[in-house]
């Protein structure tokens, strides 16, 4: 048993904490962020912005 909590534990230190915004790559404070499908994002209009992105690299995708 002592094993299995060890290996959560580090699986807890292996996930990196998000630090900058997915769509503008600024530096998001605690103050300031916004969490959408389990991602945090600085605004709003960032969160469009990156789901905008998303859409228009499916759509190359699917005319290749």
């Amino acid at each position: 048993m002592a094993a299995e909590a060890a290996t959560q534990e580090q699986s807890k230190a292996a996930e990196e904490k998000q630090t900058n915004c997915l769509a503008c790559n600024k530096p998001i404070k605690k103050i300031r962020r916004y969490y959408r499908n389990g991602k945090f994002y600085c605004t709003k209009r960032c969160w469009m912005k990156f789901i905008e992105t998303e859409k228009n690299k499916g759509k190359e995708e699917e005319k290749k």
